[in-house]
């Protein structure tokens, strides 16, 4: 159990409105903080968090409590649990009466092997040399705590000779158990990168190969501790300078966080091997800081860079984009002297707002008026997402960049035919890209159909239930394959393009249920509140909600 003083402790050592913040966007209501509450779906922020009293109370659905019953209720833990989880993430020592922690287990087992993988690196001339070519300093090993993990077998006898339990190996992420029951490491023969917490806790590995494997960096595993869509590498380091200067630098790998350490731009910090998403908004809220994304000028750079600065400024971010010329990244220029240039395409960021509309344009023949029509569909959809003020202030410019008038983008302007031919074209690729990764990764299928039914996809319903017979010889289905302008996506890519695609679905279902007079009153009431309240704040959130035939 856990000592009772070790949790009053706990309790006076961490901020309500920080420990809320790591989870939602809190914006400051006088003496208070107000959001959308996470518990159920609201435009009207009813969510109040009091920092003088340290509780929460959303005045819509009636939660309220302290930190510890915040993290119970938001990721379904136990109080023990919640209370191990918060000391994880504040680097918070518990005391126990008796019993052990399963938290405080896989900390020690993380920590203990982090020792381990930095005294190896010690001894491993490659990974060194590997180093030293990238340009990264002995003090920014040090400083990044950078290690080296070998073989497996090393490994498990590793951790057997430290008496670390093998179970909560697993559970930190640091071996997997397969089918048989052997117990085998995840990371072998790959430098390592020590993953913290925004508190400083241990909480994962990202390792990059030096054996030439196909996967060039993998991370740990997602666990209780580690969940790589909240986190950002180097944050712990990078907090002072972000609080300090008022700016962060998001850019795409380890290297070029150290890289940038190394040169002097200490806020920097990377995503770990996603695109930046909502989940990191809260994190990168903190400070108020002005956000630079410095990503690769490549192909997959450039689409990265689009999607983060949309979203940063539908979020209200102030910020830019840098994308580093010529197939470089940052940590190259670095490594070779070029800090300078690297200060001066960071001052030189080109702002949010402006690059959106920029590489927007950039994918339209403004020459062809079909297509000049549909990339003004664009611009109004992505204005439309900015405050009011915001928007008229950047109407003038989307205009000369299209060519038109900007009376076109008035409130009072409906979008064009072509726009709304283009969506239906963009929902065509997503629901075609859905059956193309059911086709080349079957064993995704009964996922799939537990949140969706074959009649939502419409005029591909046919082409769905010829998949679902294994007609591979059926016309439609050797075009789908074949087709490489459409995606196989990963687990990932397919939740969320599912979710948009549900999303979709259950608004136009609303919309239908309300001009229904065939159902009677109370069971349209109750299947207009459900979506409305339960399924649509649900997929919004994150969350695939199961398929309910009775909708």
């Amino acid at each position: 159990m856990i000592d009772n003083a070790s949790i009053e402790s706990l309790k006076n050592s961490i901020d309500i409105v920080d420990v809320i913040g790591n989870y939602i966007e809190l914006k400051k209501a006088g003496a208070n903080y107000k959001a959308n509450c996470p518990f159920h779906g609201e435009k009207t922020p009813s969510f109040v968090v009091s920092p003088s009293k340290q509780i929460y109370h959303c005045f819509g659905c009636g939660v309220g409590g302290d930190s510890i019953k915040f993290v119970m209720e938001l990721e379904k833990l136990s109080y023990p649990e919640a209370i191990e989880k918060l000391a994880s993430m504040y680097n918070f020592s518990l005391n126990y009466t008796k019993g052990s922690s399963d938290y405080s287990d896989a900390k020690r087992v993380l920590e203990t092997i982090q020792t381990w993988y930095v005294k190896n690196l010690e001894q491993h001339d490659a990974a060194k040399k590997y180093l030293q070519q990238r340009g990264i300093s002995q003090s920014s090993i040090e400083r990044f705590g950078i290690g080296y993990v070998p073989e497996g077998n090393s490994v498990m006898q590793f951790l057997n000779s430290a008496l670390l339990p093998l179970p909560k190996a697993v559970e930190a992420g640091v071996i997997a158990q397969a089918e048989d029951g052997r117990y085998y490491a995840r990371l072998v023969e790959r430098i390592t990168f020590p993953i913290y917490s925004p508190g400083g806790a241990a909480v994962g590995f990202g390792g990059r190969t030096i054996t030439n494997h196909p996967a060039k960096y993998i991370n740990s595993p997602q666990t209780r501790l580690f969940n790589k869509s909240r986190l950002l590498y180097g944050y712990h380091l990078a907090k002072e300078s972000i609080y300090k200067n008022k700016k962060l630098i998001v850019c795409e790998g380890y290297l070029d966080v150290v890289m940038f350490h190394q040169a002097g731009f200490t806020e920097a910090v990377a995503t770990l091997g996603t695109a930046l998403t909502s989940e990191h908004l809260p994190l990168l809220r903190k400070g108020d800081p002005k956000v630079i994304l410095a990503y690769d000028g490549d192909k997959a750079g450039v689409a990265a860079a689009l999607k983060a600065a949309q979203m940063l400024a539908h979020a209200g971010f102030d910020g830019g984009v840098v994308l580093f010329p010529n197939g470089q990244d940052p940590a190259d220029l670095i490594a070779k002297g070029e800090s300078q240039k690297v200060a001066q395409l960071l001052r030189s960021a080109k702002p949010l707002i402006p690059f959106v509309l920029e590489q927007i344009i950039s994918a339209y023949d403004l020459h062809d008026p079909r297509a000049k029509e549909a990339a003004f569909g664009a611009l109004k959809q992505f204005l439309s997402g900015l405050s009011q003020i915001i928007k008229d202030a950047y109407i003038p410019m989307a205009a000369t960049l299209l060519g038109v008038s900007p009376a076109l983008f008035g409130a009072q302007t409906q979008p064009s035919r072509a726009r709304e031919s283009f969506t239906q074209q963009h929902d065509d690729i997503a629901q075609l890209s859905i059956l193309k990764t059911l086709l080349e990764r079957p064993e995704l299928i009964d996922s799939v159909l537990d949140v969706v039914d074959i009649a939502m996809f419409g005029a591909y319903a046919p082409l769905f239930e010829a998949l679902l017979k294994e007609e591979y010889a059926h016309p439609q289905l050797l075009r789908l394959s074949i087709d490489e302008s459409l995606q196989v996506m990963d687990e990932q890519e397919l939740q969320n393009v599912l979710r948009h695609f549900l999303i979709k679905h259950y608004d136009i279902k609303l919309k239908t249920l309300v001009a229904d007079n065939t159902i009677p009153f109370e069971k349209k009431s109750f299947l207009i509140r459900k979506i409305k309240t339960d399924i649509i704040p649900r997929l919004k959130r994150g969350e695939l909600v199961p398929y309910d035939l009775e909708i």
